[in-house]
């Protein structure tokens, strides 16, 4: 039955979704916007947090110490994706680091089945946000209150990684003009390693925050990339306010059509999708002439 408090309650739902997508979409799209590597393994490094985090918290019984493990251990993943295997991809079609990434990914997804199964893993919240909160005109689960707060500080934090430090400076400019900053002296390779490694970080961190909210299962990541993708198209290749923007309506989108009819959640999301391509091509707070 559709009702205000089933409305208010899907829009809390939709918050906290969208959050996790703007953080998500937030490593893709620096990694996209500055290396030119669309990463189609974002989603297994999702998941990869989930379960290094679920593997922590097994043998600490500690979730701060979880969420540190799972962000940390899915950021050298990814210094070492890029030094190994993406590095080589630079300069190759597009096609081929779509395949190669896409291969990673499925093997990322095999190896965490073949050690976990497919069953699906659990990891409790704190016990500080276990329970529910009275908001006064409704209850409301309070580690999804919780999960919003923690990605807005991880989202703040990132902000000041790319907008108050030299690494920042160099990351947004390595997204508009890469060649030039190449000429300027700076080691550009360094800094892609960085800024794949800070994107996987992301989608790790993601992953173990997540974890409370959906059991942990091997492909927990695949409807997420599906999600994270159409976060970059609205709110623009490249653009760390359009992620945070396109992960908060693509949220709302997806848990307010659930409550009519589960089935076009993506329909409308992708509905969403096309009219911003056809208003706004390079999403709504997207660059012109970005490839």
């Amino acid at each position: 039955m559709i009702s205000w408090p089933n409305l208010v309650s899907q829009l809390f739902n939709g918050l906290a979704l969208g959050a996790l997508l703007a953080l998500i979409s937030s490593g893709l799209t620096i990694i996209y916007g500055t290396l030119g590597v669309l990463n189609l393994a974002h989603g297994a490094m999702f998941m990869i947090g989930g379960y290094a985090g679920f593997v922590t918290y097994q043998y600490t019984e500690s979730f701060i110490l979880a969420v540190i493990a799972g962000s940390l251990f899915v950021m050298l993943l990814g210094v070492a994706m890029e030094r190994v295997i993406i590095r080589h991809f630079y300069h190759r079609p597009h096609e081929d680091q779509l395949l190669v990434t896409f291969g990673l990914g499925i093997c990322f997804v095999e190896l965490v089945r073949l050690i976990f199964s497919s069953q699906s893993q659990i990891v409790p919240p704190p016990a500080l946000f276990q329970g529910i909160t009275n908001l006064g005109f409704m209850f409301y689960p309070t580690y999804r209150l919780a999960v919003v707060g923690i990605v807005a500080v991880a989202l703040g934090a990132l902000f000041i990684v790319l907008y108050r430090t030299r690494l920042g400076m160099i990351v947004r400019a390595g997204i508009e003009d890469s060649v030039m900053v190449d000429s300027l002296g700076i080691n550009v390779y360094r800094v892609f390693m960085i800024v794949f490694g800070i994107g996987a970080m992301a989608a790790g961190f993601a992953g173990i925050v997540n974890a409370p909210v959906v059991s942990l299962t091997p492909g927990i990541g695949d409807d997420i990339l599906v999600q994270t993708f159409v976060v970059v198209v609205i709110g623009g290749v490249g653009s760390f306010p359009g992620a945070i923007l396109g992960g908060l309506i693509a949220g709302e989108i997806i848990s307010v059509t659930s409550m009519f009819n589960p089935g076009y959640a993506y329909v409308m999301l992708f509905a969403a999708m096309t009219l911003v391509l056809v208003v706004r091509p390079h999403g709504l707070l997207g660059v012109q002439g970005r490839e």
